[in-house]
């Protein structure tokens, strides 16, 4: 008997089971990969197909240059200039390594920069957009570009390109008024205002430049390019163009604007002019100033730091809208509104003044300690009386509220935003009981409310933070029988050809109800103290060949600082035009510093010649 050696034992049902699973797992994974491929090749097929086409296809930004900024004649006050910056190609910088190392250390030597803040801006902005050339540094000198291109051999990937900064040419001459611009921050990027700005784009930070950045900002165009698979260019496809930004038409003055200007001189302070019936800004002005040139290229942390520092007179700080200061005698028309229609007294209402006011033991004096005697608004205001304007503080803290001159303040426009059509305009502050008493309970000053607080706001002391702007408007009410006007800057927009474009409308006006015999007699106390004997400013403008009202003010701010100087002034106030304001932080008498300086920018509002005033005596208001 033979044994069949061919002969195997059966499948066992288990490893059938066994078997059938591993199959049936195989088969699924099949199908699965399958249907995967079907679907990339088949059904997706013509969006990789894209995909793939566009790995090959580069767009490179080209920068549009910004629209040019013109004062109401034309006159170009921001322009753009050509410069020279020095970028690196992405496609033919050596790879990273001692090489690159190297490159960066010979570039940062030829344009005097520090070589790890060349390694750093490069490749930060590699790494950002990593088929765009990276700005080293703008607006580089010729001789650096000459020596660059003359080595080109040892600065591979070096290329110097055409790009357009922003230029100021009339320097000092109102540059809190055009701003600065710079690169887009990343929170500007998530704010609707920026839509289609990308990185890298340089948008208005300050001033109009911020303000009308929309407008001015222009479109940038895109060069196409096609690349290989390691990045580098093969063929260039499309180029668009890029567009300038509009043209901006302001309402200044530039020969106004620098008749202020040269009026401060290096003085600190401020000063304004606008239109009193439609709050148009003719000139706006601080002092001390700074180049905004400085800024075309790159706002740097030291500049920023010099410019902000106390010791330097703050200048980046725009006195004219974010200065908040007391106002000295020129308050006294807010005050004289509210007596008025508060019915404290009437224009013919007598008041003594016996040089000086005794209220709960406290005295106050009279500047140069002068008694008028009997005396009605009219008077009051064109000799600058404090004591008539004390006696109206104390009768306002007993009537009523206690917030009659508080009331009327606001409704002029003092303690709120005008609404000017520039950034970080200051509110100020008119001081109220409540005010004061909220900072008394959180120990944050040594005193309650009292009396005497009402007594000094009257004539524009104590807590009182005006802005000039402010006291322009409020000036521009009164001189316009009652419609508070908003301060703005834009006429219009135009293209390169002076085309109008858009016109902007004039702001509407808030009214407030002004009694005509009450403006009319506040009205003649300001001209009396320009013009009648015993006025406070009628030295300043004896002579002078435009009519003016005006109201000479001094701040008194103690711990020996030198007081500060305020004018307002309203032109031909029969049929009032303007309202210049004009103040100096360390100038003193009203009609010594300030007065002086409204009649020399009137003077040029007007086109006047004018000398100035003979002389001018220390005149206590």
């Amino acid at each position: 008997m033979y044994l069949d050696s061919d002969r195997r034992p059966p499948i066992t049902p288990q490893l059938a089971f066994r078997v059938a699973v591993i199959g049936g797992l195989a088969l699924i994974m099949f199908a699965v990969i399958f249907f995967r491929l079907w679907y990339l090749q088949i059904l997706s097929g013509d969006k990789y197909l894209a995909d793939a086409n566009n790995n090959r296809v580069r767009e490179i930004k080209v920068e549009a240059p910004r629209g040019e900024i013109l004062d109401r004649d034309g006159r170009v006050l921001v322009d753009n200039r050509v410069g020279l910056a020095v970028k690196v190609r992405p496609d033919e910088i050596p790879p990273p390594g001692p090489r690159r190392n190297a490159l960066y250390e010979r570039l940062a030597k030829t344009l005097r920069m520090k070589p790890a803040v060349v390694r750093k801006s490069v490749e930060s902005q590699f790494k950002a957009q990593p088929f765009v050339s990276a700005t080293v540094k703008q607006d580089v000198q010729f001789p650096a570009v000459s020596y660059l291109a003359e080595h080109a051999r040892d600065f591979p990937g070096v290329e110097p390109e055409a790009v357009f900064l922003r230029e100021y040419p009339h320097h000092e001459i109102g540059a809190h008024l055009f701003g600065t611009v710079g690169e887009v921050t990343k929170e500007q990027l998530n704010d609707a205002r920026y839509r289609g700005v990308a990185l890298g784009d340089r948008v208005g930070q300050s001033g109009v430049e911020y303000s009308y950045d929309r407008f001015l900002r222009g479109e940038n165009g895109k060069q196409r390019v096609q690349v290989n698979a390691l990045g580098v260019k093969t063929r260039d496809l499309r180029e668009t163009e890029s567009r300038q930004g509009r043209n901006l038409r302001l309402g200044i003055d530039l020969d106004v604007q620098e008749a202020g200007q040269a009026a401060l001189g290096t003085s600190r302070g401020a000063f304004v002019v606008i239109n009193a019936q439609t709050g148009e800004v003719v000139a706006l002005g601080s002092s001390p100033s700074f180049d905004p040139n400085i800024f075309a290229k790159v706002i740097r942390p030291r500049d920023y730091k010099r410019l902000s520092a106390e010791e330097n007179g703050k200048p980046l700080f725009d006195r004219a809208i974010q200065g908040g200061y007391p106002t000295g005698s020129t308050f006294k028309l807010i005050t004289s509104v509210a007596a008025l229609e508060g019915g404290l007294i009437t224009p013919e209402t007598p008041l003594f003044d016996g040089g000086s006011l005794t209220v709960g033991g406290v005295t106050f004096n009279n500047a140069g300690g002068v008694a008028h005697g009997s005396l009605a608004l009219r008077q009051a205001l064109t000799v600058s009386s404090d004591v008539f304007f004390y006696r109206l503080g104390l009768a306002a803290e007993n009537r009523g509220n206690g917030l009659l001159i508080q009331d009327w303040a606001h409704r002029l426009g003092l303690g709120r935003l005008t609404g000017i059509d520039l950034p970080a305009e200051g509110q100020g502050l008119v001081p109220s009981p409540a005010w004061r008493n909220a900072l008394y309970k959180k120990k944050l000053t040594d005193r309650p409310w009292s009396v005497g607080d009402n007594i000094n706001l009257a004539v524009g002391q104590g807590d009182l933070s005006v802005t000039p702007l402010q006291l322009a408007v409020a000036y521009a009410t009164v001189a316009n029988g009652g419609y508070v006007v908003r301060p703005h800057l834009g006429q219009r927009i135009e293209d390169a050809d002076g085309r109008v474009l858009q016109e902007f409308e004039t702001p509407s006006r808030r009214k407030v109800d002004l009694d005509p015999a009450y403006r009319q007699a506040i009205m003649d106390g300001l001209y009396g103290a320009a013009n009648l004997p015993g006025g406070t400013s009628t030295e300043v403008f004896t002579g002078f060949k435009i009519p003016v009202a005006g109201k000479t003010g001094t701040a008194e701010k103690g711990l020996g600082r030198a007081d500060q100087s305020w004018y307002a002034a309203i032109t031909y106030p029969d049929d009032p035009q303007y309202v210049v304001v004009a103040t100096d932080e360390a100038g003193g008498f009203g009609a010594e510093r300030a007065a002086p300086m409204v009649r020399q920018i009137i003077a040029a509002l007007y086109d006047a010649k004018d000398d100035g005033p003979s002389t001018v005596s220390r005149v206590p208001d």
